[in-house]
């Protein structure tokens, strides 16, 4: 009996032993990384071959880097899935993501690239680059499994090629700042796309009306039809949209709309009508954008009131109203200056009148100094989850400044930039003391209007002030021997007002014009030619650079000329460019957006 139970367990051992042996290998099998297929790496290296490595095709020169560089037939790294910029199903070893952005790519783009061979692709971006102005090929219709598609910023030009239309799988889909791309039919392009989250074709060239078929795109998330050439009436229902968070259809001339009636339900964050026709009023349900942070509405031919509700936007941070035909007076009950994060204001060249509620001027945190040792450049952010990828796009701003007619640019805004141009109103009555709290202001200008009273000696707090202007109103008294303080001014216009006395000297005061000081019968000392009669000059603050030198924004500027037209490139700091024009074309312009995958 015994021997019978030791043959019986003995067989079943036999038996076991080569499913042991089977699992155990397809363990060990499953822990070994798959490796790229052959003809996926070969298309890769023949798509390396047809381009050069351009600095001067580098969004970044001062990090010339190129992806491609680590592209290599020999040496430890021949597995295309661990190239830089590489992404391989874990399973299959098959290519399925492609990021190229910002690698220095030079020469044209052809219609029997290797790269459209790689059919299983689902992520590819081949932003920044310059592609010469070849024209995109139609092969990338052939790319049917994309779901997110960037080729913005890469000098492609002509028509875009229709079977774009096929990539129906598309989530996110950018050919932004290429100024020299054509769109026959946007209705054509997007009519089969309807999954659509992040739709950007800023600066393309589509001269037509803003299809209806867009406002049925309800998974929209993002619209850039900035600078298109577009025409006609703006279909309301693009801002009905349920996930809409960016809209931007600035600079287009002749598009035209009014705004509806907003719903709290709305996720709107960024609104930029900037530039178009749009008229009418502004409607008090604008105060339901409970998620707005900006709003660019300059430059339009909105008119009436400015609704109070807009003092109720917790996260408004950016109001730009310029240029408009807005009047009456902004203080209370509810002001629009109630806005705690509020710090880049514009209002100028309107008709509003009344005093200036400086009492709110209290409540700007993001106007004072904080800490900035680690300061970040201020950027519009969304996150679209798209097929298990989570796509981050960052739109950094950029700012004109005018003074005395000239542009000061600023190619990036940092996110603790603080501005505030109210000139060109009605406003009257005293500047108070107050704005000396908003010590974090970088821009203030409050000319051309009706302020009466002494120029307040608080201005000298404000030492991270780059600009100041006070022209064109009705201020008496002497000039704040405190403003020395500001070292870092570099406008100052107090002309055409009723000031007297001596003028400042020292510091940044040794540098300013006539221009700056005209006008004002009772000034006198340099720069201008009249002398002052028994007059001193006040004592320099003893203290002024060391304030400085302990203050946040403590760094150091380097000056350029800027040539007219675009200023391209990252730039790290604050570059200050002065740009002499003939028109003073607007304050605040947002030139071109780079969306960034990081």
């Amino acid at each position: 009996m015994a021997s019978f139970l030791c043959y019986l367990m003995s067989t079943r051992l036999l038996f076991l032993i080569p499913l042991l042996h089977a699992i155990a290998t397809n363990c060990f099998a499953s822990r070994q990384p798959v490796l790229c297929h052959d003809d996926e790496s070969s298309a890769l290296l023949q798509f390396k071959q047809s381009f050069d490595w351009n600095l001067n095709s580098c969004f970044d020169p001062s990090d010339y880097r190129p992806k491609i560089s680590s592209w290599k037939v020999e040496g430890v790294d021949t597995d295309c899935c661990s190239w830089d910029g590489v992404e391989c199903n874990k399973e299959t070893g098959h290519v399925i993501g492609l990021d190229l952005s910002s690698s220095c790519l030079y020469g044209s783009m052809l219609s029997n690239s290797s790269l459209f061979s790689l059919v299983r692709l689902q992520r590819l971006n081949l932003a920044h680059n310059n592609f010469n102005f070849s024209q995109i090929p139609s092969g990338f219709g052939h790319l049917s499994r994309l779901t997110y598609l960037n080729l913005s910023d890469s000098s492609f030009s002509g028509q875009i090629p229709s079977k774009f239309s096929k990539l129906s799988k598309l989530t996110s889909f950018d050919l932004s700042d290429n100024y020299m791309l054509d769109l026959r039919s946007l209705k054509g392009l997007v009519q089969n796309l309807t999954s659509l989250e992040d739709l950007s074709l800023g600066y393309v060239q589509i001269p037509s009306p803003v299809p209806e078929i867009l406002a049925n795109l309800s998974s929209l998330r993002t619209l850039d039809l900035t600078g298109c050439g577009m025409y006609g009436e703006f279909p309301v229902g693009i801002f009905k949209l349920p996930k809409l968070q960016v809209l931007w259809v600035d600079s287009n001339q002749f598009l035209m709309g009014n705004l509806p009636e907003f719903y709290s339900s709305s996720p709107l964050k960024s609104l930029s009508l900037r530039g178009t026709n749009f008229s009418g009023k502004l409607p008090d349900s604008i105060g339901n954008l409970n998620s707005l942070n900006e709003l660019w509405m300059g430059d339009c031919n909105f008119s009436g009131h400015i609704p109070s509700s807009l003092g109720t936007l917790l996260e408004l941070r950016v109001l730009i109203l310029r240029r408009n035909g807005l009047y009456g007076a902004v203080g209370s009950p509810t002001t629009i200056f109630a806005s705690p994060k509020l710090h880049i204001l514009d209002l100028s060249s309107n008709k509003f009148t009344g005093k200036l509620p400086f009492e709110y001027f209290q409540i700007w945190k993001y106007m004072k100094k904080i800490d900035a040792d680690n300061f970040t450049y201020m950027l519009e952010f969304t996150s679209i989850l798209s097929c298990g990828y989570a796509v981050y796009q960052y739109y950094p701003y950029s700012m004109k400044i005018i003074n005395k007619g000239r542009e000061i640019m600023y190619s990036r805004i940092i996110e603790v930039f603080a501005t505030i141009d109210l000139s060109s109103n009605e406003f009257n009555g005293k500047v108070s003391e107050f704005i000396g709290n908003l010590n974090g202001l970088q821009l203030l200008n409050l000319s051309n209007n009706n302020l009466t009273g002494h120029i307040p000696l608080s201005l000298g707090e404000l030492t991270t002030l780059e600009s100041l202007d006070l022209s064109q109103n009705k201020l008496s008294g002497q000039i704040p021997w405190q403003l020395t303080k500001l070292t870092f001014l570099g406008s100052f216009n107090v002309s055409n007002n009723q000031l007297t006395g001596l003028i400042p000297h020292g510091y940044q005061f040794d540098t300013f014009e006539n221009s700056s000081f005209a006008g004002n019968l009772g000034l006198c000392g340099k720069p201008l030619s009249k002398k002052c009669e028994n007059h001193e000059q006040a004592p320099l603050p003893s203290s002024g650079i060391k304030e400085v030198q302990d203050s946040w924004f403590h760094m150091e500027f380097d000056w350029k000329i800027i040539l007219p037209g675009y200023v391209s490139g990252l730039i790290i700091g604050v570059v200050v460019g002065n740009v002499v024009t003939e028109k003073m074309q607007c304050w605040f312009v947002r030139t071109r957006r780079r969306q960034l995958k990081r």
